[in-house]
Protein backbone atom coordinates (compact mmCIF):
# COMPACT_ATOMS: atom_id res chain seq x y z
CA UNK A 1 0.00 0.00 0.00
CA UNK A 2 1.20 3.27 -0.95
CA UNK A 3 1.26 6.59 0.76
CA UNK A 4 -1.56 9.19 -0.18
CA UNK A 5 1.34 10.93 -1.31
CA UNK A 6 2.38 8.23 -3.84
CA UNK A 7 -1.43 8.38 -4.59
CA UNK A 8 -0.77 11.94 -5.84
CA UNK A 9 -1.84 12.32 -9.80
CA UNK A 10 -0.55 13.72 -12.59
CA UNK A 11 -3.65 15.91 -13.90
CA UNK A 12 -1.56 17.06 -16.91
CA UNK A 13 -2.40 13.14 -18.46
CA UNK A 14 -6.44 14.43 -18.40
CA UNK A 15 -6.12 18.02 -18.92
CA UNK A 16 -3.32 17.75 -21.84
CA UNK A 17 -6.19 16.55 -24.83
CA UNK A 18 -8.25 19.37 -23.60
CA UNK A 19 -6.33 22.02 -23.82
CA UNK A 20 -5.50 21.03 -27.02
CA UNK A 21 -8.91 20.16 -28.06
CA UNK A 22 -9.66 24.28 -26.93
CA UNK A 23 -6.89 25.65 -28.29
CA UNK A 24 -6.95 23.86 -31.80
CA UNK A 25 -11.19 24.98 -31.81
CA UNK A 26 -9.87 28.59 -30.92
CA UNK A 27 -7.64 28.53 -34.04
CA UNK A 28 -10.01 26.99 -36.35
CA UNK A 29 -12.47 29.57 -35.09
CA UNK A 30 -10.15 32.32 -35.84
CA UNK A 31 -9.04 30.89 -39.13
CA UNK A 32 -12.34 30.15 -40.30
CA UNK A 33 -13.61 33.73 -39.26
CA UNK A 34 -10.26 35.30 -41.18
CA UNK A 35 -10.78 33.65 -44.74
CA UNK A 36 -14.88 34.23 -44.25
CA UNK A 37 -14.26 37.98 -43.08
CA UNK A 38 -16.91 37.69 -40.15
CA UNK A 39 -17.07 35.55 -36.89
CA UNK A 40 -17.78 32.07 -38.81
CA UNK A 41 -20.02 30.54 -35.83
CA UNK A 42 -21.87 28.44 -38.70
CA UNK A 43 -18.34 27.03 -39.71
CA UNK A 44 -17.32 25.24 -36.08
CA UNK A 45 -17.51 21.55 -36.65
CA UNK A 46 -16.02 18.96 -38.52
CA UNK A 47 -13.05 19.58 -41.20
CA UNK A 48 -11.18 22.85 -41.26
CA UNK A 49 -7.25 24.10 -39.86
CA UNK A 50 -6.09 22.79 -37.46
CA UNK A 51 -7.82 19.37 -37.13
CA UNK A 52 -9.18 19.00 -33.46
CA UNK A 53 -8.63 15.20 -33.77
CA UNK A 54 -4.94 15.37 -34.38
CA UNK A 55 -4.31 17.96 -32.07
CA UNK A 56 -5.72 15.53 -29.23
CA UNK A 57 -4.04 12.57 -30.03
CA UNK A 58 -0.73 14.54 -30.70
CA UNK A 59 -1.11 16.29 -27.59
CA UNK A 60 -1.05 12.79 -25.59
CA UNK A 61 1.76 11.54 -28.25
CA UNK A 62 3.83 14.32 -27.06
CA UNK A 63 2.97 14.31 -23.22
CA UNK A 64 3.84 10.99 -22.96
CA UNK A 65 7.30 10.81 -24.81
CA UNK A 66 8.34 13.54 -22.87
CA UNK A 67 7.37 12.48 -19.66
CA UNK A 68 7.76 8.87 -19.90
CA UNK A 69 10.09 8.74 -22.65
CA UNK A 70 9.63 6.88 -26.00
CA UNK A 71 10.33 2.98 -24.42
CA UNK A 72 7.31 3.80 -22.34
CA UNK A 73 4.30 1.18 -23.41
CA UNK A 74 2.09 3.87 -23.37
CA UNK A 75 4.06 6.08 -25.81
CA UNK A 76 3.29 2.60 -28.60
CA UNK A 77 -0.22 2.97 -27.66
CA UNK A 78 -0.57 6.60 -28.41
CA UNK A 79 1.34 6.43 -31.72
CA UNK A 80 -1.12 3.76 -32.81
CA UNK A 81 -4.07 5.51 -31.62
CA UNK A 82 -3.08 8.59 -33.43
CA UNK A 83 -2.26 6.79 -36.92
CA UNK A 84 -6.20 5.44 -36.37
CA UNK A 85 -7.38 9.13 -36.17
CA UNK A 86 -5.44 10.72 -38.46
CA UNK A 87 -5.97 8.28 -41.16
CA UNK A 88 -9.35 8.12 -40.29
CA UNK A 89 -9.28 11.84 -40.96
CA UNK A 90 -7.72 12.33 -43.94
CA UNK A 91 -9.36 9.11 -45.60
CA UNK A 92 -12.86 7.92 -44.16
CA UNK A 93 -14.20 10.92 -43.20
CA UNK A 94 -13.23 12.70 -46.52
CA UNK A 95 -15.26 10.06 -48.44
CA UNK A 96 -18.32 10.66 -45.76
CA UNK A 97 -18.26 14.03 -46.90
CA UNK A 98 -18.08 12.99 -50.55
CA UNK A 99 -21.27 10.46 -50.15
CA UNK A 100 -23.22 13.98 -47.99
CA UNK A 101 -22.62 16.26 -50.94
CA UNK A 102 -23.94 13.12 -53.25
CA UNK A 103 -26.89 12.64 -51.11
CA UNK A 104 -27.27 16.42 -50.83
CA UNK A 105 -27.20 16.83 -54.75
CA UNK A 106 -29.69 13.99 -55.33
CA UNK A 107 -32.31 15.71 -52.88
CA UNK A 108 -31.89 18.85 -54.25
CA UNK A 109 -34.71 18.78 -56.50
CA UNK A 110 -37.37 17.33 -53.86
CA UNK A 111 -36.08 19.35 -51.20
CA UNK A 112 -39.04 19.80 -48.48
CA UNK A 113 -37.47 22.07 -45.98
CA UNK A 114 -35.43 19.21 -44.54
CA UNK A 115 -31.67 20.00 -43.86
CA UNK A 116 -28.79 19.42 -45.64
CA UNK A 117 -25.95 16.90 -44.76
CA UNK A 118 -22.90 18.34 -43.64
CA UNK A 119 -20.37 18.02 -46.58
CA UNK A 120 -17.20 19.35 -45.19
CA UNK A 121 -16.26 16.00 -43.04
CA UNK A 122 -12.26 15.52 -43.76
CA UNK A 123 -9.70 17.10 -43.66
CA UNK A 124 -6.44 17.78 -45.37
CA UNK A 125 -2.75 16.72 -44.83
CA UNK A 126 -2.01 20.15 -43.68
CA UNK A 127 -4.68 20.72 -41.89
CA UNK A 128 -3.79 17.27 -39.95
CA UNK A 129 -0.30 18.64 -39.68
CA UNK A 130 -1.29 21.83 -37.96
CA UNK A 131 -3.07 19.50 -35.73
CA UNK A 132 -0.62 17.53 -34.68
CA UNK A 133 1.72 20.57 -34.36
CA UNK A 134 -0.96 22.23 -32.31
CA UNK A 135 -1.42 19.25 -30.26
CA UNK A 136 2.42 19.13 -29.95
CA UNK A 137 2.98 22.03 -28.80
CA UNK A 138 0.49 22.32 -25.87
CA UNK A 139 1.70 19.53 -24.74
CA UNK A 140 5.65 20.49 -24.42
CA UNK A 141 4.52 23.94 -23.24
CA UNK A 142 2.55 22.22 -20.28
CA UNK A 143 5.81 19.95 -19.80
CA UNK A 144 7.78 23.01 -19.77
CA UNK A 145 5.52 24.60 -17.20
CA UNK A 146 5.69 21.75 -14.45
CA UNK A 147 9.35 21.93 -14.88
CA UNK A 148 9.62 25.38 -14.35
CA UNK A 149 11.03 26.06 -17.64
CA UNK A 150 8.64 28.80 -18.68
Amino acid sequence: MGTLASLKMDLSYILTPFIAWLVAGCLKFLVNSLRARRLAFNLIGYGGLPSNHSAIVCSMVTLIALKEGIQHPAFGVAVTLAFIVMLDASSLRKQVGKQAAAINKLSQPFDDGQSRLRERMGHTRIEILAGAITGAGVASLIVALQMGIV
